[in-house]
C-alpha cells in the first residue's frame, strides 16, 4: 500500500508510510493542502510522515527538484463515540458482555476500562461487543475507545460488588400472596429480578442500595427462599420467608357456632365434616368441609405443629401469664397456663421477632384478659402450641395463632387476632371476631 496506514485522525499526528520511487531529495509532502506536520526520507522509495489535521479522503503528494506526484490517498477519520448497552454497570469479576453502540468504531484497535484492557469484537462502524475485564475494587471507572480517529472517552463504568440480603420484614405471609415485604442488604441498586422459591415477584421496587420493596407471589405454604439478582451477582436467602396458611379456623372433628361470629379468612373441618352455625355466623373467605383445601390445611397444622414444638426452649413458664412482658423467645410450660388480665409481647423494634408458647396440657384465658403486642410484633408471629385443649374466657382480646392437639372453646365476645385451628378435637365459636393476621 502506497500510503500506511491510509486512515487517521482529524487532529493529525498519526504516523505514516509513504512509497513509492525517486523520493531522494524531496522538499516537501502534502495531506490535501496542508504540508505534513513532519517527514523523513528513509530511502528513495520509503518516506516516514506525520499527518496534519484534516478532513475527508484527501490526496498524498511528494515534492522533489523533478516535481510532484500524488503517491495516494489519506483518509481522515472523525473521532469516534460510544454508549454501553445495557446499563454500564455489572460485576467485579467481570465476564459478562456488553454491546457499545455509537459511530467511528470500525478501526478501534483498543478498549478499556479503567487501565484495564478488554476483549473486542467489531460488529460495524456502530457497534462493538466488549466482554467486560476484571477489576480490583468496586466503583466507577472510565471507559475508552481508540480508533484510527482517534480517543472515546467522558463514558463511566461501575464495577459492583455482589449483593448481599439481611431480613425480610415481614417475613410471613399468606399462601396466596399479593403483600408487601422489604428486603434490606447491600448493592441492590442494580436489581434485575427478585424471586421466592424461583417464582418472581408481582413487582418490586428498588427503593435504595439497601432496600427493596417486593410484592409477593402466591407460594406453597411453608419456608421459601428469597433470591436477589443485581448485575453484580446473585444472593440467596434460604429459608428467609414463610407462606401461610388462609385458614383463620379449623376443626379436626367440626366447627360449631353460636351467634354473630365474624370470621375474617376461610374457615373449614378435616378430617371431620360437620360445620353449623354459618350462618348466624359470617365467613368472609371461603368454606371448606373435608375438601382438598381442607385435608391439605389440616396436614400443614400438624407439621407447623411439630416444628414448633421441636424448638428448643429459651425459657421455662408457669402458672399465670398476666402482668408480665416478654421479648422474643422459645416458652415452654410442663403443663397448663392460665391468663388473667394482660400479657404483653414485646418486639423491641424486630417486626420479625418471634415467639413460640410450647404448653403441655391446657391454656386458659380469665374474662377479659388481654394479649398486648408493641414495638413492632405482629399476631402472625406469635404461635401458642396447646398440648390438649384451650379456652377463650369472655370478652377475652387475644393474639397469636392457636394450634391445639384436641379443642379451642371461644367464649362470647371473645376476639382473636390470628387464627384458631384444632388437629383432632372440635372449635367452638359464640358471638366471636376471628382475624386472620395476613
Amino acid at each position: 500500500m502506497p500510503v500506511s496506514p491510509n486512515q487517521g485522525s482529524t487532529g493529525g499526528g498519526d504516523a505514516v508510510t509513504l512509497t513509492g520511487s525517486h523520493f531522494t531529495g524531496t522538499t516537501a509532502v502534502h495531506y490535501g493542502s496542508r504540508q505534513a506536520t513532519s517527514f523523513t526520507v528513509v530511502s528513495d522509495t520509503t518516506t516516514d510522515t506525520i499527518t496534519p489535521s484534516g478532513h475527508g479522503a484527501v490526496p498524498v503528494s511528494v515534492t522533489t527538484a523533478g516535481g510532484t506526484g500524488v503517491v495516494g490517498t489519506f483518509y481522515y477519520l472523525p473521532p469516534p463515540s460510544f454508549r454501553i448497552d445495557p446499563p454500564p454497570a455489572g460485576p467485579l469479576g467481570g465476564g459478562n458482555t456488553v454491546v457499545f453502540t455509537g459511530l467511528g468504531l470500525y478501526t478501534t484497535s483498543e478498549v478499556r476500562f479503567g487501565t484495564q484492557t478488554a476483549v473486542f469484537t467489531v460488529d460495524s462502524d456502530g457497534q462493538l461487543t466488549v466482554t467486560v475485564p476484571a477489576a480490583d475494587s468496586a466503583g466507577p471507572v472510565g471507559v475508552t475507545v481508540t480508533t484510527r480517529g482517534g480517543i472515546a472517552s467522558g463514558v463511566t463504568y461501575t464495577y459492583l460488588n455482589s449483593p448481599s440480603l439481611t431480613a425480610v420484614t415481614l417475613d410471613s405471609g399468606p399462601v396466596d400472596g399479593g403483600n408487601l415485604v422489604v428486603i434490606t442488604g447491600t448493592a441492590f441498586s442494580y436489581t434485575t429480578s427478585v424471586t421466592f422459591d424461583g417464582t418472581p415477584a408481582l413487582s418490586f421496587r428498588v427503593a435504595s442500595d439497601t432496600e427493596i420493596d417486593a410484592v409477593l407471589p402466591a407460594g406453597t405454604l411453608g419456608p421459601a427462599d428469597v433470591t436477589v439478582t443485581t448485575l453484580g451477582g446473585t444472593t440467596t436467602a434460604a429459608d428467609a420467608y414463610t407462606y401461610l396458611g388462609r385458614f383463620a379456623v379449623l376443626g379436626g372433628a367440626s366447627v360449631t357456632n353460636t351467634g354473630l361470629s365474624i370470621v375474617t379468612g376461610d374457615l373449614g373441618v378435616s378430617p371431620g365434616v360437620s360445620i353449623t352455625g354459618f350462618p348466624p355466623g359470617q365467613v368472609n373467605g371461603s368454606i371448606h368441609n373435608s375438601d382438598a383445601a381442607a385435608v391439605a390445611a389440616h396436614a400443614d397444622l400438624i407439621t407447623t405443629y411439630d416444628d414448633a414444638v421441636g424448638q428448643i426452649p429459651d425459657a421455662g413458664i408457669t402458672g399465670d401469664l398476666g402482668g408480665q412482658t416478654l421479648p422474643p423467645g422459645v416458652y415452654n410450660a410442663a403443663s397448663s397456663i392460665g391468663l388473667t388480665g394482660t400479657l404483653t409481647l414485646d418486639a423491641q423494634g424486630d417486626r420479625n421477632a418471634e415467639w413460640i408458647f410450647q404448653i403441655g396440657s391446657t391454656l386458659t384465658t380469665a374474662t377479659a384478659s388481654h394479649v398486648l403486642l408493641i414495638n413492632g410484633a405482629t399476631a402472625r408471629n406469635v404461635i401458642w402450641l396447646i398440648g390438649s385443649s384451650a379456652t377463650l374466657g369472655t370478652d377475652t382480646d387475644f393474639a397469636g395463632r392457636v394450634l391445639a392437639q384436641i379443642s379451642i372453646t371461644v367464649n362470647a365476645g371473645v376476639t382473636v387476632n390470628g387464627q384458631v385451628l384444632a388437629i383432632n378435637g372440635s372449635v367452638t365459636l359464640d358471638t366471636n371476631r376471628i382475624t386472620r393476621p395476613w
